[in-house]
């Protein structure tokens, strides 16, 4: 019924547990990095709401961070299982990277996080706050060396092949390579992006059912802040970094824009705002265009050209339409972000936004928007690259390794299965948890300090019904 082979099974499989991964680590840096600003206000203002936040959040990271390094240990397996060739031919540069992470980050994370979650009565104030900073630095330094070897597998360089193996040669060019730059603060932002809706939903959320007020309306200016400046920065980062692939994968450009065939002279680049793009006519239908525009955006004159994708064989093109369409969700939500923290602080200046309750139930809609852009993103970058696993070295199908179609089908509903089951809970959890709200912070201490906990869910003592 379905022509489906192993190899696109493997792929669907590492797709969706990708995407269930991803989810978390962005959490997970944002949180960090906000709750090192809240512990910070806390000791300079003694404001005890700051306090208040920096525990309740404390739990949402314990958490999330618990679930992320499950969900990345059970990724990585996935390259020797699956991607075998992927090992094989580039695993002297992944390799290395993915060390690299754990030596540093994931170090530096786990030597802090127990003293992050459980130290507030057994070192000072000032220690503690220390401890918070280096994990939430130890989250940037993750970011950092995953985005490198990510990069690496988009622009590569640094290398040479010798006998099909991928050889290092330049360890500076191989990290620093030509889209890394971009990419790395395209994602950290997106981090960031993503947990400010979060926290933004959770306080107006609160607020509607009038509860944990003084915190709620702390969490909600905070996050528009954020937001209104986070998002714009974004947005010109995510132009510069279009240019960049227009650079270097000028073919996942072509299928962001829906550019099938080149332009005549004079005509220019119309920017396709709606169509569906149809892989076997290599036609959009039901355009809707604005002339030029794409031009102008992407070569800065009204009637640039950009390479079309009928100038490569079919087979050396990704899927286009879910390529078209992730784009336009990611930038359609991005200018959502702007417009809602730039109205929400021009109706705090009206003193008007703790009374618009319109105005909150739609924050709390905006609350997973983020994700969504981040998951958009991801499908841009991943499937835009296609048929390449390592852009112009290694094709997908050389890649992957000798399964049947019936494994692949057994291991993908196991997965399917195991993720939904285990971090279904997890996710219900933590909505449980963020429903529950702040409690007020009586001095410093922990409720779980007295323990000597061994895992990160340690942290968290509620018990949710």
């Amino acid at each position: 019924m379905f022509d489906v082979s192993a190899i696109d099974l493997a792929r669907i499989q590492f797709a969706f547990t990708v995407s269930f991964h991803i989810i978390f680590p962005a959490i997970t840096i944002g949180l960090a990095s906000y709750l090192a600003v809240l512990e910070g206000l806390w000791l300079k203002t003694r404001q005890l709401v700051y306090l208040t936040l920096s525990k309740f959040w404390m739990k949402i990271f314990a958490v999330n961070f618990a679930m992320g390094v499950v969900s990345g240990i059970v990724m990585a397996y996935q390259f020797g299982t699956n991607w075998s060739g992927f090992s094989t031919v580039a695993g002297s540069i992944t390799g290395p990277l993915l060390t690299y992470e754990v030596l540093t980050a994931f170090f530096l994370e786990a030597g802090f996080l127990g003293v992050m979650l459980f130290g507030w009565k057994k070192v000072t104030e000032r220690t503690h706050f220390v401890a918070t900073c280096l994990v939430a630095l130890g989250t940037l330094v993750s970011m950092t060396w995953i985005l490198a070897s990510n990069s690496w597998m988009q622009t590569p360089q640094g290398h040479e092949i010798v006998d099909g193996v991928v050889v290092p040669v330049s360890w500076f060019e191989i990290i620093f390579n030509p889209s890394f730059p971009y990419r790395l603060v395209h994602m950290g932002l997106a981090a960031f992006l993503c947990t400010a809706l979060l926290v933004a939903a959770t306080g107006a959320y609160h607020l509607l059912k009038k509860q944990h007020i003084l915190e709620s309306k702390k969490m909600i200016m905070m996050a528009l802040w954020m937001l209104a400046i986070v998002a714009p920065l974004q947005a010109l980062v995510g132009d510069q970094h279009g240019l960049n692939t227009l650079e270097h994968q000028p073919i996942k450009v072509a299928a962001m824009e829906g550019h099938w065939h080149a332009a005549e002279e004079g005509e220019g680049v119309p920017l396709v705002l709606f169509a569906w793009p149809d892989n076997e006519t290599e036609t959009n239908h039901f355009a809707v265009e604005i002339p030029h525009l794409a031009s102008l955006i992407l070569t800065h004159s009204m009637d640039g050209d950009i390479p079309a994708l009928t100038s490569v064989a079919k087979e050396d093109r990704p899927n286009v339409p879910l390529v078209f369409w992730s784009f336009r969700v990611m930038v359609a939500l991005g200018m959502a972000m702007i417009a809602i923290s730039w109205a929400g602080l021009w109706l705090s200046r009206q003193q008007k936004l703790f009374l618009r309750t319109g105005f909150l139930k739609l924050l709390v809609l905006m609350g997973p928007t983020g994700l969504v852009a981040l998951l958009a993103g991801w499908f841009v970058t991943e499937v835009g690259r296609q048929p390449w696993v390592v852009y112009g070295v290694l094709r997908t199908v050389e890649a992957a390794s000798a399964h049947n179609v019936q494994t692949m089908t057994l291991s993908l509903i196991s997965f399917v299965s195991g993720y939904f089951a285990v971090f279904g809970l997890g996710v219900f959890y933590l909505i449980k948890l963020l429903s529950k709200g702040p409690q007020a912070a009586v001095g410093t201490n922990s409720p779980t300090s007295a323990q000597r906990p061994a895992r990160p869910l340690s942290a968290v003592n509620d018990l949710i019904e």
